[in-house]
C-alpha cells in the first residue's frame, strides 16, 4: 500500500505546492532546489540554512525565497508548507524525517534515507500511519545510460542478461575531507552509502531482488577513514549476477555499463550530463534540451568485438531526466501517481549495503532474506509496469 500525504496543501486550489529544503549544500544547491524550482507546481519556500554565505547563494538565484535558521522552523509554520526536502548530511536524515512526518509533512530524503534497512522500514511504518508521502531521492534512475539500458533490457534486445557491470569510479588520490569521508559509523560516510546506494538501487530496479552478496572494502589513500575502493557482486533471485564498482582512486576510468546477455552485450563510457550541467548554473527549462549526450559517447550493442576497435552498432543515449523525478513527487501529492521512490524501496538497497559491509568485514559471501527479496521483488515488478 502507497501512503498518500493527507496534509492540506495549497495545490489543491491550483497554487504551487510550497517546499521547505533543509539543507544548501552540494545536494540542496546543486541538486534539490534547482529541480524543485524547475518543476511545474512547485515553488522553493523556505531554506533551512544558518550559514549566511549560503544564504547569499541561494538568494541570488532564488530572490524570493525565505530563510530558516533551524529545521524546528519549519515544524512551528508546517500548515504554511506542503513538502519537506532533507538533503543535510546523512547521520540527520532519520530524525529530521521523523520529525517532518510527526509534524504533519510529506518527506523527500536524500539517499541514503537511513543507516539501517530497520530505520527505513520504521520511516515508512511511520508515513504509512501518518498517511503522508515518504520519498527517496534517487535520481540516478533518471540517469541517461540507465534510461538507455532500460530500454534496450526492456525490449529483449540483449537477450537474457547474464551479467550486469556498473562501475562508479573517480580519480581522486587526495581525500577531500568533510563527514562524506568520516570513518566515524554515525556519519555514514563513505563510497559504499554514496555511491553505492545508487549503483545497488539501479541493479535492483534492472534485475530485481538480490539472493546473495559477496564485497570487497577497503580504505586506500593516505588520510583516508572510510571505504574508498569497494566492490560488490550480487547474485539475483532471477540468475543475473551484477557486478559494481565504487571507488575514488581509479587511474584508469572503465565503462559506466557493461551488459552482457545470451544475444548482444551493451558498452557504455562516460557520466550523464546533468550533474556537471547543474554544477555549472544550467538549469532546466521547458522546451530546451536536457540531459542530450554528444552522440560521440553513445554506448554501442553488438556482440563478438570490443566497441573500442569497432565493435557493435552505436545506440543513442535517451536524455537524463532528473526533473522527472519531482514531477513525479508533485503528481503524487496531488493524488495523480505513484511515490516514485519508496522507503520499502530503499531498504531493500540498504539490505544490500548492509550485507556488503558485512562480506567486506567478515571474508564471506551474505544470504539475503526471503522477506528482503520479496519487497525487492515488488518494487522491481512496479517499475518493470512503469518503464
Amino acid at each position: 500500500m502507497t501512503a498518500h500525504a493527507t496534509h492540506e496543501t495549497s495545490g489543491s486550489s491550483g497554487t504551487p505546492l510550497r517546499v521547505g529544503l533543509v539543507g544548501y549544500g552540494l545536494a540542496g544547491s546543486v541538486f534539490h532546489a534547482p529541480l524543485i524550482a524547475a518543476t511545474e507546481g512547485l515553488v522553493l519556500d523556505t531554506v533551512v540554512t544558518s550559514n549566511e554565505e549560503r544564504r547569499e547563494q541561494a538568494r541570488a538565484e532564488f530572490p524570493d525565497v525565505r530563510f530558516a535558521a533551524s529545521p524546528e522552523e519549519l515544524w512551528a509554520r508546517a500548515d504554511e508548507l506542503d513538502l519537506i526536502v532533507i538533503a543535510s548530511p546523512n547521520r540527520t536524515h532519520v530524525p529530521l524525517a521523523t520529525a517532518a512526518l510527526k509534524a504533519g509533512l510529506p518527506v523527500v530524503v536524500d539517499k541514503p534515507v537511513a543507516g539501517t534497512a530497520a530505520e527505513a522500514r520504521e520511516l515508512a511504518a511511520l508515513a504509512e500511519e501518518r498517511r503522508l508521502l515518504l520519498s527517496v531521492f534517487q535520481n540516478r534512475r533518471w540517469d541517461n545510460d540507465f534510461l538507455t539500458l532500460r530500454s534496450l533490457v526492456a525490449n529483449g534486445e540483449l537477450g537474457e542478461v547474464q551479467r550486469f557491470e556498473s562501475r562508479f569510479e573517480r580519480w581522486r588520490p587526495r581525500p577531500k575531507g568533510g563527514w562524506r569521508e568520516s570513518g566515524d559509523p554515525q556519519e555514514i560516510g563513505g563510497l559504499l552509502y554514496d555511491l553505492g546506494s545508487h549503483v545497488v538501487d539501479q541493479a535492483l530496479v534492472l534485475f530485481g531482488p538480490a539472493a546473495q552478496v559477496y564485497a570487497e572494502s577497503d580504505v586506500r589513500r593516505p588520510g583516508a577513514a572510510a571505504d574508498d575502493d569497494t566492490f560488490l557482486a550480487i547474485t539475483h533471485t532471477g540468475g543475473v549476477r551484477s557486478h559494481l564498482y565504487v571507488s575514488a582512486t581509479t587511474a584508469q576510468l572503465g565503462p559506466r555499463f557493461r551488459v552482457l546477455g545470451s544475444a548482444a552485450g551493451y558498452v557504455k563510457y562516460g557520466l550523464d550530463p546533468q550533474e556537471a550541467a547543474l554544477r555549472e548554473g544550467t538549469r532546466p527549462s521547458a522546451g530546451a534540451p536536457w540531459g542530450v549526450e554528444d552522440e560521440a559517447l553513445w554506448g554501442r550493442l553488438g556482440s563478438g568485438e570490443s566497441p573500442l576497435t569497432g565493435g557493435g552498432t552505436p545506440v543513442r543515449t535517451l536524455p537524463g531526466d532528473y526533473p522527472a523525478y519531482y514531477a513525479a513527487v508533485a503528481d503524487a501529492l496531488r493524488g495523480k501517481g505513484e511515490n516514485p521512490v519508496t522507503a520499502l524501496q530503499a531498504a531493500a538497497a540498504l539490505d544490500v549495503l548492509e550485507a556488503a559491509r558485512r562480506s567486506a568485514r567478515d571474508g564471506v559471501t551474505v544470504t539475503l532474506p526471503a522477506a528482503s527479496a520479496s519487497v525487492s521483488a515488488t518494487a522491481h515488478s512496479t517499475e518493470e509496469q512503469s518503464a
